[in-house]
């Protein structure tokens, strides 16, 4: 979809396509400072999302919210990649006499077992006591993100489309910061989410998030339950394997 931006009024939002006009040559987007202002999201071709607002600003550390927290991440996002990993989120959490680093991760199909924490856990770990960047005691915890996770990149967004999801800003939009709605994919740089009662889209840019996670229904439940049953199913599967090998015409 080819889109336009046109400011508005603050008591104005775009609602539909009745309402398009044609506007001046001008940069695509705008950036804007303090509160939220409205903009319409103005489609000139058919198809594709009804949206009524459009907010822009840059991008927050979803993933690592402190300096330490990114200096780490620039250190080990290379560490899990090599082993075939992806971090999620990496907190480091507590007093200063004993810290926890607390690290979420994945593999690139998004499982996470207990044997790739192990296996990420000994990466990491390995790293850390040799560049020695942690001052004091402190304990490495490595997990999956969990059923209700946290949503922390933009692929997350567009991976969970059709789940609930809860989203704080880093500022007021429409007087409140938190939204909760049912994720509608991704729109370049931005998050599309059916906010409950709203007719049209809402479109947040993935910059003003600071909080995100999914919320824990029933439709999230039964998914979980799915991907466990799928996980048991491959276990047998290879499990049958290794008590009924293939034998070569030799061996017969």
């Amino acid at each position: 979809m080819h889109c336009l931006m046109n400011p508005l009024e603050p008591d104005q939002i775009f609602r539909g396509r009745d309402d398009l006009r044609p506007l001046p040559s001008r940069p695509r987007t705008r950036y804007m400072t303090g509160h939220i202002d409205r903009w319409s999201w103005m489609g000139l071709s058919s198809g594709g999302l009804r949206v009524s607002r459009f907010f822009v600003a840059w991008r927050p550390a979803l993933r690592g919210k402190t300096p330490e927290d990114r200096r780490l991440l620039e250190l080990l996002d290379p560490v899990a990649e090599s082993v075939g990993y992806e971090i999620v989120r990496l907190r480091m959490m507590g007093g200063a006499a004993r810290r926890t680093l607390q690290i979420m991760a994945e593999r690139p199909d998004g499982e996470m077992n207990v044997d790739d924490c192990a296996t990420l856990s000994r990466a990491i770990g390995d790293v850390l006591d040799a560049a020695d960047v942690i001052n004091g005691d402190y304990v490495l915890e490595v997990s999956s993100p969990g059923i209700d996770r946290p949503l922390t990149r933009l692929k997350d967004f567009e991976a969970w489309e059709g789940y609930e999801a809860k989203l704080e800003l880093d500022r007021l939009a429409d007087g409140r910061k938190r939204f909760r709605g049912i994720l509608a994919g991704i729109e370049e740089d931005a998050v599309c989410i059916d906010l409950e009662g709203e007719e049209d889209t809402t479109v947040i840019p993935f910059d003003w998030i600071t909080e995100a996670k999914l919320s824990l229904t029933d439709e999230l439940l039964k998914r979980g339950a799915e991907q466990r049953e799928q996980r048991l199913a491959r276990g047998a599967g290879d499990e049958d394997d290794d008590e009924h090998p293939n034998h070569s015409d030799e061996d017969a």
